[in-house]
């Protein structure tokens, strides 16, 4: 009877995972899809090249404003209610959008898209509740197969990007009403999730260090530098890639697919990355990152043709998932469970503020420079994180070897 029940347990924990892993999915569909006629059609409603990319921006300033509400909205309420006001944001977000679009008017499109951003915020917490559905021995696996949504939406988002392109008058129109489609079938997905009761964690009058104290330790500096490195390196390269590929005459389809290759390039590494972090490190592996941000550099000066775009995206998609996981990885080492809360809240938000600065200066510097140039410019921001990779290398080697003595 207990092997039965248990056999049952399990096999309603492997449901619930398979719920959260088809919500990501859905939810970085709508992200992809921004990401991909968000600058575009920015473009096309403003004649200031460095405004173009201002929805993908918005998006960006949503998730960073909601970060927190969400995160007490489900404390109160509960996972599954957050998630499911979250999909609902990313409905509004696709209609609102629409509408700018309709109306020619830039304002309601960057609304349209910091809901989206909002959507974006509920949705980071997946795979947190995914580790609080499994048990020990399938957690690791769950918060993986959650993470592998990703995939899904490398293809699916670029595609109704494109399909929506001129499904609808005026262009992109379509997409964002397509985004909205995507959302609502979020909201089917979620009503389908049920999360175990929460338990009362243990009170601990430990409060922990200062915040101070903890954000100036060397390793924390190393690893947060590190992670917004990557995001921001890959926010501004992604963001100008539509609009760069559209000025070389490529059409929205090409474009799509170059977003379709640099999207797998983020998440399927995903499957391998924490072995590859367990064997060498997690600072060799960010460097390891830093070497795949750097060829993305050098192979944008192949040329500005398909095979160019594609080949230089996919390598900025690996480069990000080495420095960013492996940069999150190193973070975990520097903070108690009581600073928990303020370690993380600290490194989230100098990514996010980072990630948004980067994403709307991309149409900007895209316009001024060119995107040859804009990349080589990346090279210092690369050399300074390899620098404050390495010194941490070398000064965690000194510390080992000291205590041997």
């Amino acid at each position: 009877m207990q092997g039965r029940w248990a056999q049952m347990k399990r096999a309603s924990m492997h449901r619930q995972v398979a719920v959260l892993a088809s919500a990501q999915a859905l939810f970085q569909t709508v992200s992809v899809l921004v990401m991909t006629v968000g600058g575009l059609a920015g473009a096309q409603l403003t004649a200031q090249a460095d405004l173009a990319t201002l929805p993908i921006a918005t998006m960006f300033l949503g998730t960073a404003v909601a970060m927190f509400p969400a995160s007490t909205f489900m404390a109160k309420f509960g996972r599954r209610a957050g998630f499911m006001l979250g999909a609902f944001l990313g409905v509004l977000a696709g209609l609102v959008a629409a509408l700018g679009i309709w109306l020619g008017s830039m304002p309601i499109l960057a609304l349209g898209t910091f809901f989206a951003g909002t959507y974006q915020a509920f949705a980071q917490f997946y795979r947190f509740a995914a580790s609080e559905i499994a048990d020990d021995t399938f957690r690791p696996k769950a918060i993986s197969l959650v993470l592998a949504g990703g995939i899904v939406a490398a293809l699916l988002g670029p595609t109704l990007a494109h399909y929506g392109g001129d499904l609808l008058g005026p262009l992109y129109m379509g997409s964002f009403v397509l985004l909205s489609v995507v959302s609502a079938l979020g909201m089917c997905v979620l009503a389908f999730l049920r999360m175990p009761p929460a338990q009362a964690a243990p009170v601990n009058t430990c409060r922990g260090r200062s915040w101070a104290a903890i954000v100036t330790q060397p390793t924390y500096l190393v690893a947060l530098f590190g992670a917004l490195t990557g995001y921001g390196i890959m926010i501004l390269a992604m963001t100008a890639t539509p609009l760069a590929m559209i000025h070389h005459d490529h059409s929205l389809s090409t474009a799509a697919t170059v977003i379709q290759l640099h999207v797998l390039g983020m998440f399927l590494p995903s499957f391998f990355t924490g072995a590859i972090i367990s064997r060498i490190g997690a600072l060799w592996v960010m460097l390891l990152g830093l070497v795949f941000l750097t060829l993305h550099v050098v192979t944008t000066f192949s040329g500005l043709g398909f095979s160019s775009f594609a080949l230089a995206l996919a390598l900025l998609g690996i480069g990000w998932n080495f420095l960013f996981i492996g940069g999150t990885t190193l973070l975990t080492t520097t903070y108690a469970p009581e600073e928990k809360s303020r370690a993380q809240a600290t490194n989230d938000m100098v990514i996010f503020a980072v990630g948004l600065s980067c994403s709307f200066g991309a149409g900007g510097l895209l316009n001024i420079f060119g995107w040859q140039t804009l990349n080589v410019m990346l090279l210092p921001w690369l050399g300074c994180a390899a620098l404050a990779i390495i010194w941490l290398l070398y000064a965690n080697r000194r510390i080992r070897v000291a205590a041997q003595i």
